[in-house]
């Protein structure tokens, strides 16, 4: 499988490595070099690519106008020499975000991930198949059995979903509405246009949101508050 990709830097000489890169790298295709966001806007529709290689920091159109510019975006890296950007980056489901100055291995284990992801996106989305206890997803090039009663949350990510288990998080190729007619209405719940939660696993709610982690605090939404509080009121004191 060949990445088909597309390297938008302003600075030449960052432009010219992430070109040697991808050159070297066996599953990647270099189709179009861009100096600025402007001048990829064009070529992205030209050449149609499977991956961006796109600097953050750029004049005029920068790396995140980019992508919100496009309605179908392909998959992304961003790679920028400001570290406070990382966390803007992994707001639009960024593939991976690279530090420069850009080490090869790095580059490579970024490429790799943009790979299964795109391989995930090429599933089709009736492989979605389940019973009373569980469902079957494809997931890279398994299929992968995923009891309910495992799943914490589900977070929706542009074309695909990500499933968050006690021990992993499997990623497959679906739409939020179709997993959601999958799973036991007693059971789960979606609070968010990106998130379902498993109910029975919640533990704690802060503020309106809920707390699985000390790092995962999923808001509920607006339109999701009233049956969510509906909930609270049958289970809690």
């Amino acid at each position: 499988m060949i990445l088909r990709c597309i390297a938008i830097d302003d600075e030449p000489l960052a432009l010219k490595q992430m070109c040697t890169y991808i050159e070297k790298t066996p599953f990647l295709e270099l189709v179009a070099v861009c100096k600025d966001g402007l001048e990829a806007i064009e070529k992205i529709h030209q050449f149609t690519p499977d991956l961006l290689f796109a600097d953050i920091n750029m004049p005029e159109l920068s790396g995140m106008e980019l992508i919100h510019s496009l309605d179908h975006p392909p998959l992304v890296i961003f790679t920028t020499a400001y570290s406070e950007y990382a966390l803007e980056g992994f707001r639009v489901n960024a593939v991976d975000y690279l530090l420069k100055p850009i080490a090869y291995p790095d580059f490579m284990k970024a490429a790799g991930k943009a790979l299964k992801m795109y391989d995930v996106k090429r599933l089709p989305d009736e492989t979605l198949s389940g019973n009373d206890e569980g469902l079957f997803v494809k997931s890279e090039y398994r299929i992968v059995r995923i009891r309910f009663n495992e799943i914490k949350y589900i977070e929706g990510m542009r074309e695909y979903v990500r499933i968050h288990t006690s021990d992993e998080k499997i990623m497959t190729l679906l739409s939020m509405k179709s997993l959601e007619e999958k799973l036991p209405l007693h059971q789960f719940m979606r609070v968010h246009r990106s998130f379902i939660v498993n109910l029975s696993k919640i533990s704690v709610i802060e503020r309106n949101r809920i707390v699985f982690d000390k790092d995962v605090r999923i808001s509920v939404g607006e339109q999701y508050k009233e049956a969510f509080q509906g909930w609270m009121e049958k289970n809690f004191l």
